[in-house]
């Protein structure tokens, strides 16, 4: 056989080599991800259920869903172990004050008062940084009673036709 009928084959195990490479690689982080859970963090199950862990052995998982609420859970049907902050905005709604976490990028912000920036907002004046078209410029250089008799004269005149006229 030569190396041409060869190459086929070996680009296709070559292709499912690497295939099953990558998901044991994301088998093993699942199972590291279930490994790290441990009493008090959030998880979510594979059917969507947002819960907290009370114990963890080896193949089971007893979580509390609500008051008084607990159930077991095989290790395999944890779907995620969530973050405190990303459990409490999804559970309980809770958002991450974001505003504390930005820098300013100038200190103006910082020594302003409420006062002196409405009043700094309402001073601000828009700027037209658009061209103008040509039709614009020349109606603004006419003045309004050349505009007036410019329409009367063009209602005056009479209209022509497409060159499809009855009267020959």
């Amino acid at each position: 056989m030569s190396l041409v009928t060869l190459l086929p084959f070996i680009v296709l195990i070559g292709a499912m080599f690497l295939m099953t490479r990558s998901a044991k690689k994301k088998q093993q982080q699942a199972a590291d991800m279930r490994n790290q859970m441990q009493p008090g963090s959030g998880i979510r199950t594979i059917g969507g259920l947002y819960a907290t862990v009370k114990e963890v052995s080896d193949d089971t998982v007893l979580v509390d869903a609500g008051p008084g609420v607990e159930l077991l859970f095989a290790k395999n049907a944890i779907g995620a172990v969530l973050t405190d902050d990303e459990y409490n905005r999804i559970v309980h709604g809770i958002e991450h004050d974001l505003k504390s976490d930005v820098v300013p990028d100038d200190a103006s912000s910082l020594t302003e008062t409420d006062e002196s920036a409405a009043a700094a907002d309402s001073d601000e004046k828009s700027v037209d940084l658009g061209k103008k078209d040509e039709k614009d410029e020349s109606d603004e250089a006419e003045e309004p009673s050349d505009a007036v008799t410019a329409e009367a004269k063009a209602d005056d005149e009479p209209k022509k036709s497409g060159g499809d006229s009855e009267a020959k």
